[in-house]
């Protein structure tokens, strides 16, 4: 009886091995997803943006459009010499960024040595003294070190008698 038993599960065994999955590498399949498809949204955008601080005289913006492959643009920036520079810009497919860059204003300088290199302008200041020497020239005695006096007591019990 044993022995049929054990050819029993013997079967058994040899026919969960043949059920087993078999590993191998096969050529990733292409997934139908909107995500991956040639079909995309054409690029369409615009923006622009601005900073003019007079207490810096910080003064430059940026704008763009883009509809497809169809870029235009502008930039402009406040030179250290006064000037405005405003660059005008487009991409054309088979020339590839194509600027036109003009200046407004005329070149000005403060003075023989530029702004960017001007002595700096001291900002901080020492703090004046809040104290005062003594009036009296009278010398002044320093108290003299002298260590704690100890204390000692009797001990005192903490646990009482056996009874």
């Amino acid at each position: 009886m044993s022995v049929k038993v054990l050819v029993f599960l013997g079967l058994v065994a040899l026919a969960a091995a043949d059920k087993l999955p078999t590993y191998s590498y096969n050529a990733p399949q292409a997934q139908e997803s909107s995500e991956y498809s040639d079909e995309a949204e054409p690029p369409k955008y615009d923006f622009a943006f601005g900073v003019k601080d007079g207490y810096s005289g910080a003064d430059f913006a940026h704008e763009e459009a883009r509809d497809e492959d169809e870029t235009r643009g502008s930039y402009s920036v406040q030179l250290p010499d006064g000037r405005l520079q405003k660059v005008t810009y487009y991409v054309d497919g088979d020339n590839g960024y194509v600027a036109d860059v003009t200046y407004e204003g005329e070149a000005r300088y403060d003075s023989v040595e530029s702004r960017e290199y001007a002595a700096p302008r001291p900002v901080y200041s020492a703090p004046r003294p809040v104290y005062s020497a003594p009036e009296s020239h009278e010398s002044v005695e320093a108290p003299v070190y002298s260590p704690p006096r100890p204390q000692y007591a009797a001990p005192r019990r903490s646990y009482g008698f056996p009874q």
